[in-house]
């Protein structure tokens, strides 16, 4: 097909044929619509050429050399300017992931709900108005170059053999893969697998799996031996499939085929015993405990090389220190010196201040070219002269100074701050009001246009307003109509932003300044002239003031280096605010007179060509961009012939300190050399804001130093070393020199973050200047102003080195031979992982190597740091295209880890997935880093992937707990007796036997008594749900009633003494009257939760369950239960004809029994509790006759643990209605003994303490003040109550143990449970659990194990009889407790903290299997939120309790089984998660 540039295209055709070309190179559209909308748009223009022929040629342009055909298929990197793939790179990174294709390794991938993945990034995608922009985009990669290597190793000393032991241990021959396979034998091993989303309808609902129309599931053999599955071959094995998906097509298509008639049952919801029988601890038939056994496989292979524990968890808190490993490279070349730049010449004629070269040229040259602005639209371009721009500042000063406010309080003083609100595509109005504050004497403070009330970084722009001072801001007539206005036509107030009076700048609004009026011009001075912006690493905006003398010296200095003669055409692609742009712009052009020819972001998105194209149309002398630009040239360029780059004596790279420019710079050499481009034109530069210009490299013509480069060993720069290596070796980062320092100025390299020690000179550090054109402070911050910009460096002895003051410039690296300057990153990309350094454009640049052109959307990848246990994690987010499959989004990110750790050597601790366009942008499109990450770590980034990698990152757990032999009982007692420690023991008051007492002896005798002595007495209420009394007993009610019940169940039940009865009753007046008419019949009750109507085919079973285990003779309930045990929905889960007699108490008999029974003993049985236990266990326990003189109040708690939030919540919360805080009482129970402590009003106030969690975890107490970390608050569980006496003993070796020691509760009372009630009548456990006896001590008492950890402590309060208060305090059940590492954890620890870890999270449960922690969170939001939740999960768990979860499960609200009493069914839960029985929203296998 004819080019297109030989056809008479309009420019408008054109500009849509670039931009066409652009979408295909960064891969938005696809080869075949590219070809679609390229025929359409030049139909019209090819009359004589068949369609056919058209759709057959190549569409891919030709190129005239293979080099550059190479490089016109490069795709912007996106996030950041500095950030672009290089050739060189992405074959090292192929090269690495073909390696490791030879190993093999099935990873589980997530488990998604389906209404997660129909929703796909399609619904989130918006037009690309902004694609990859300012602020760093990305850079291209490396070319060999070695002319720093012979430097190099003369700054070694000659010590060649510990150079060759550090660095040439990595390159050693030619065989770089297969080196560094064997590097990687110890990683992630992760492998691409097939994700098939999980199905929440369909045939999972049947059970079975389809394939070929028959039924069966299939059998993978998952090739335990392979660690890493294979990425790229075609015979590779082929992948295991997803196994919690309910297909068994392929991997790569989920189909569903909803149209098979099978009838099934359905399943429970949760667990079937039959379903759950495991084999070696896996469940048979659970597919989800399969994928668990699998990531447990995963997790057994060797790691790499942990690193030395740089701390241990112990009760001391002592640390062990790092000990340096010494095969690990260290500097070893002599120290630095400071490298000295050029004598800065006198300037002939150079004005005595800017606002002096203004009036000159205003005065002079009125009618020379100032600024051209041109458009992205058609409209002409604008040029503002030197003469305008004189007049319209002057305008501008005036207006300010006396136009605002009254003579007598003006607003704007001169030295006052005002903010400059102008947008990227009006550089002339900026300009006229950047000098107009300059005529004025006030501060200019230009910042972004806020477009909406959530820009990204808006907030902290508004806080440098308010601290700077600013009441008054200028903005265009355009901007200011653009801006966000409320209801009454008002400017929005932003969040965080002062109040301000916003004024339009342009010309026909300000009034013309009298003629006597005239601007006072000065010489330059050190009064402070502009604040420029900057943007932390942790998203704070800092202002960098610059004085009126820095300004000066500095626009001098750039024109010294670049040579910079009058009437000079300039070009400026960059952002004019700031930076490059705003120094040479802005400044520098106006103290030249300069012409200025001003290329907007808009119009480089529609024509990446047009900064070229105005080098040609202007015979532009120099031209500054970044490397984005030059990128973006490359990838529209198609051989046009009216190309010519002869006229440019210099092309500024202003990023040219990113080590990944160096491609871009290499590759746009290439192509345009023969249009006229020489290769000394290309002049990268090194700045920063606080330094300003660091380093430029000069044109040819000002000298004539060759070109520095030098291939630097990556391992060794994350050292902090420089280390010459091969470009054989893959793990290799190819540097450029960035020039000499600037005249007049002083370089040195000193240790980051430290003392500012002088580096060695073969050591990385932050390079610093001294010189008059920096920046002078941080506005307002005094302590980060001496920090930064007053640094005195010092020699390794600890003397000052020099009597200048240096500035920080945030840049690293090292000045080279000849005194070139060479940058290897910033300071606010660095990333200290374990001991490490990492760059974040390293990993970017690394992350984009993996097939960027089919899945990273627009190549935004943003990566940084978060600090979990003590150590810095990395995080990379990418944009995902918005049509990418499941399988294409784990298999990307697999590859990605398995990348990023063979060329880094690092792990990645969790990697997210986002739909294109929704990270928070820069003003030019580029990404917010510092909001992502802030968005990352409030769980609101609403990723659609997520894989975390903890167990590979992880390597500083505290040491897992060695058990040390049991110091026998004996030995215990016998060291707290000669430590003055006394035994953990304490009692309730004696209980006398009073005469009244004596009188009665069981429940039933006291009921018949009260219906004589107080029959109209109330005894119970019953409150309806309108809050009004809907019934009551009274004495003699309660009493008649349980006759009839007992006449029940002698006549129509034929029972005897001592049958069983179920009373299936809710709780109320009926089930008190059942149970007291038991016992007048001499029947032991069995009080059983009804069946839930709603929910019959689950809860029927166990009600059941509980009356077949408890022999129950017949069952008592309601008239309505009645009918609903005989509904088709009951019989459908148990057989109608299967239960016992049911007796009906709504139709009593009209006669009382003539008969009452009165037990024999107290030792008689009275009555049976069935409770499924939070363990999954369920029992029986008897209790004997009840003896009034012993018990006086019973109460029973859901859970043991007094819940200190709530209890004070509950008080605070009805405080005002007059409820006393001793009211609300915390009480302790068990099944042993119901009643062991209450909180009764004769006791003190209950106490809190508050202990030392990483000490429980070692079965110790350790008490600790409030608010300490790590701390957990425990409240006493109340007096023990009368005839009850508490022993703590060791749970393992029954031997008693000292005070404030953690250990079982025992307790010993008269009303003890005798025992479990077994169906077979063993009840062999009775000895150990109701029975037990101490093994040294007092053997002869026996005691009823509580199963639960607590410990006493004596207080110094004194109860109402004077002695001193024994406080209990309950940690935690016995059974429920899990051991990890060693250490004993309880779950309601680690769910208290996941609960209150992000809002949307209302329960939380967690249990182990296979010594995996499995958490589940219920999610009270959106399903986009879900996996929110998982990063947080796992970060909370690691911090605060130095665990790592293996699974994270998010649930909806109400999944987590809750029992009658509150206590959550933590192993009914389990066996439905292994069971696949919860319809998890999204299921996370942590690596």
């Amino acid at each position: 097909m004819a080019d297109r540039d030989t056809l008479p295209l309009p420019l408008e055709i054109r500009a849509r044929l670039a931009e066409l070309e652009l979408e295909l190179s960064e891969g938005d559209i696809t080869q075949k619509g590219y070809e679609k909308k390229r025929t359409k748009l030049i139909r019209a223009y090819l009359p004589h050429v068949p369609v056919g022929a058209e759709s057959r040629a190549p569409v891919t342009p030709s190129s005239s050399s293979s080099s550059s055909s190479r490089y016109q298929r490069r795709r912007s990197t996106g996030s950041r300017d500095e950030r672009y793939r290089s050739d060189v790179h992405s074959e090292a990174v192929q090269a690495a992931l073909e390696r490791q294709c030879e190993r093999k390794m099935a990873v589980p991938m997530p488990s998604k709900r389906r209404s997660l993945v129909v929703q796909t990034s399609m619904e989130a995608y918006t037009p690309p108005d902004s694609s990859s922009g300012s602020e760093g985009e990305g850079s291209l990669g490396r070319t060999g170059g070695a002319g720093v290597e012979a430097w190099i190793s003369q700054a070694l000393r000659g010590s060649s053999s510990s150079t060759t032991s550090s660095s040439s241990s990595h390159s050693n021959g030619s065989a770089n893969a297969a080196r560094l396979a064997e590097n990687n034998a110890h990683p992630y091993n992760i492998g691409p697998i097939a994700h098939l989303s999980l199905k929440r309808r369909g045939l999972r609902e049947m059970g079975v799996s389809l394939e070929n129309g028959n039924m069966g599931r299939r059998s993978y053999d998952y090739q335990s031996d392979r660690p890493w599955s294979s990425l790229d071959s075609e015979d590779s094995h082929p992948a295991p499939p997803d196994i919690t998906s309910y297909t068994t097509d392929p991997p790569i298509v989920s189909v569903e085929r909803p149209q098979v008639a099978i009838p099934t049952k359905p399943l429970p919801k949760y667990g079937n015993a039959e379903l759950m029988e495991t084999g070696d601890g896996v469940p048979v038939s659970s597919r989800v405990s399969a994928k668990i056994q699998q990531l447990v496989n995963t997790l057994k292979r060797p790691k790499r090389r942990p690193l030395r524990e740089f701390f241990v968890d112990d009760f001391e808190e002592l640390l062990e220190v790092q000990q340096p490993d010494p095969s690990l490279p260290r500097p070893e070349g002599a120290e630095s010196l400071i490298t000295q730049g050029e004598e800065l010449c006198g300037l002939k004629n150079c004005p005595a201040s800017m606002e002096a070269a203004l009036q000159r040229w205003g005065a002079i040259a009125p009618k020379a070219p100032c600024l051209t602005v041109t458009h992205a639209s058609t409209k002409q371009p604008y040029t503002l002269t030197y003469g305008k721009l004189w007049s319209r500042s002057m305008k501008v000063a005036y207006y300010i100074l006396h136009k605002l406010g009254t003579k007598q309080e003006p607003i704007v003083r001169p030295g006052d701050r005002v903010a400059l609100v102008y947008p990227n595509n009006d550089p002339a109005a900026f300009m006229v009001a950047f000098y107009g504050c300059l005529l004025a004497e006030v501060v200019p403070v230009p910042i972004e246009v806020p477009l909406t009330k959530k820009d990204a970084g808006s907030q902290q722009i508004g806080f440098l307003l308010g601290s700077c001072g600013v009441a008054v801001a200028l903005t265009s007539d355009a901007c200011h109509k653009g801006l966000p206005k409320s209801l009454s036509g008002d400017i929005m107030q932003f969040k965080g932003w002062p109040k301000l009076l916003w004024v339009v700048t342009e010309s026909k609004h300000l009034s013309k300044p009298p003629r006597e009026w005239y601007p006072l011009i000065k010489d330059a001075n050190n009064d402070t002239a502009y604040i420029e912006y900057k943007t932390c690493k942790d998203g704070s905006v800092l202002g960098v003031t610059v004085t009126r003398m820095a300004m000066l010296t500095h626009c001098q200095t750039l024109t010294h280096t670049c040579g910079y003669k009058e009437a000079e055409t300039l070009v400026n692609v960059l952002d004019f605010k700031k930076d490059v742009g705003l120094w040479h712009g802005i400044l520098t052009s106006v103290l030249n007179m300069l012409h200025v020819v001003s290329v907007p972001y808009a119009l480089m998105k529609v024509n990446p060509l047009s900064w070229i194209q105005k080098v040609c149309q202007y015979k532009a002398k120099v031209v500054c961009v970044k490397s984005r630009d030059l990128h973006w040239a490359l990838v529209a360029h198609r051989d046009q012939s009216d190309m010519n780059l002869s006229s440019l004596r210099m092309l500024l790279v202003a990023d040219g300190a990113n080590p990944w420019s160096i491609s871009s710079c290499d590759a746009f050499l290439n192509v345009f050399q023969n249009m006229g481009l020489r290769s000394e034109v290309i002049c990268p530069c090194a700045s920063s804001p606080e330094a300003l210009t660091v380093a430029l490299r000069r044109p040819n013509e000002t000298s004539l130093k060759p070109m520095g480069r030098g291939v630097l060993s990556m391992t060794g720069l994350s050292h902090g070393v420089i280390r010459v290596d091969t470009g054989e070796k893959l793990s290799v980062l190819t540097l450029q020199d960035v020039g000499s320092p600037m005249p007049g100025a002083l370089v040195c390299v000193v240790k980051p973050e430290t003392v500012p020690q002088l580096c060695k000179t073969d050591e990385i550090g932050e390079i610093c200047v001294s010189s008059i054109a920096t920046g002078t402070s941080y506005y307002g911050l005094t302590g980060m102003t001496k920090n930064t910009f007053e640094v005195c460096p010092v020699s390794s002895n600890g003397g000052l080195v020099s009597e200048c003051v240096f500035v920080r410039s945030g840049l690293l690296g090292f000045v080279g031979p000849g005194g070139a300057v060479f940058v290897t990153g910033k300071m606010d990309g660095l990333m200290q992982v374990g001991g490490r350094r990492h760059n974040a454009d390293d990993i970017v640049a690394t992350a984009l190597a993996v097939e960027p052109m089919k899945f990273v959307y627009r190549g935004r990848i943003a990566v940084f740091s978060i600090t979990v246990l003590h150590d810095e994690r990395i995080v990379v987010v990418a944009e995902q295209r918005p049509d990418s499959t499941e399988e294409e989004s784990f298999q990307w990110m697999s590859r990605v880890l398995q990348a990023i750790d063979g060329i880094h050597q690092v792990g990645v601790y969790c990697l997210a997935l986002v739909p294109s366009n929704t990270l928070p942008k820069t003003p030019l499109g580029g990404i917010h880093l510092s909001e992502t990450k802030q968005l990352f770590q409030e769980g609101a980034m609403h990723p659609c992937n997520v894989l975390m990698c903890p167990h590979s990152c992880v390597t500083n757990l505290p040491k897992p707990r060695q058990k040390q032999p049991e110091v026998g009982p004996a030995s215990v007692m016998v060291g707290n007796l000669v430590a003055g420690k006394r035994m953990a023991q304490a009692c309730g008051r004696d209980l006398s036997q009073g005469e009244d007492n004596d009188q009665f002896l069981f429940l039933s005798e006291v009921l018949q008594w009260r219906a004589q002595t107080t029959p109209d007495h109330i005894l119970y209420t019953l409150i309806n749900s309108r809050g009004a009394v809907g019934s009551s007993l009274t004495c003699l009610q309660l009493h008649k009633r349980a006759e009839k019940i007992a006449a029940l169940l002698f006549e129509r039940g034929q029972l005897r003494d001592g049958d069983h009865v179920a009373l299936v009753y809710p709780p109320g007046l009926d089930l008190i009257a059942a149970f007291y008419g038991c016992l007048y019949a001499g029947c032991i009750p069995i009080t059983v939760r009804p069946p839930h109507p709603q929910n019959i085919s689950t809860t029927l079973p166990t009600v059941k369950m509980i009356v077949e285990v408890s022999r129950s003779a017949c069952v008592m309930t309601t008239q309505a239960i009645c009918k609903l045990l005989r509904s088709k929905e009951a019989s459908a889960a148990v057989d109608l004809r299967s239960w016992p007699p049911v007796l009906d108490t709504d139709d009593l008999p009209k006669r009382r029994s003539s008969l009452m029974y009165k037990p024999s003993d107290s030792e008689s049985l009275a009555y049976l509790d069935f409770s499924v236990s939070t363990t999954g266990m369920l029992a029986g326990v008897k209790a004997r006759g009840l003896d009034l003189s012993r018990v006086r109040t019973c109460v029973v708690v859901a859970e043991e643990r007094p819940r200190i939030s709530l209890t004070q919540s509950f008080s605070k919360l009805f405080k005002d209605v007059g409820l006393h805080p001793r009211a609300v009482s915390t009480a302790f129970g068990c099944r042993v003994n119901l009643a062991v402590c209450l909180q009764g009003t004769s006791g003190p106030d209950p106490t809190t303490v508050y202990v030392d969690m990483r000490a429980l975890r070692h079965d110790r107490v350790r008490l600790v003040e409030r608010g300490s970390p790590h701390s957990l608050p425990l409240m006493e569980s109340g007096k023990i109550l009368p005839g009850v006496r508490i022993i703590i003993a060791n749970p393992e070796t029954k031997g008693p143990i000292g005070d404030s020691h953690l250990g079982e509760i025992w307790v010993h009372s008269s009303q003890n449970a005798s025992g479990y009630f077994s169906v077979f009548g063993e009840e062999n456990v009775r000895s150990d659990h109701f029975s037990a006896r101490l093994s040294f001590g007092d053997t002869q008492t026996a005691w009823a194990r509580t199963g639960y950890l607590g410990f006493l402590r004596r207080t110094e309060l004194t109860d109402a009889s004077g002695e001193r208060h024994d406080a209990l305090y309950v940690v935690g059940a016995l059974d429920e407790a899990m051991e990890l590492r060693g250490m004993r954890y309880h779950p309601i620890d680690i769910e208290t903290s996941i609960i209150r870890t992000h809002k949307s999270i209302t329960e939380c449960a967690v249990f182990t299997w296979t010594k995996l922690l499995v958490v589940v969170v219920e999610l009270d939001g959106s399903e986009q939120e879900a996996l929110d939740l998982v990063p947080m999960v796992t970060n909370v768990v690691l911090e605060e309790h130095y665990l790592i979860v293996g699974v994270v499960v998010i649930v909806d609200t109400g999944v987590i089984p809750i029992n009658s009493r509150g206590e959550k069914q933590r192993m009914h839960l389990r066996d439905g998660f292994l069971a696949d029985q919860l319809d998890p929203i999204y299921v996370a296998y942590n690596m």
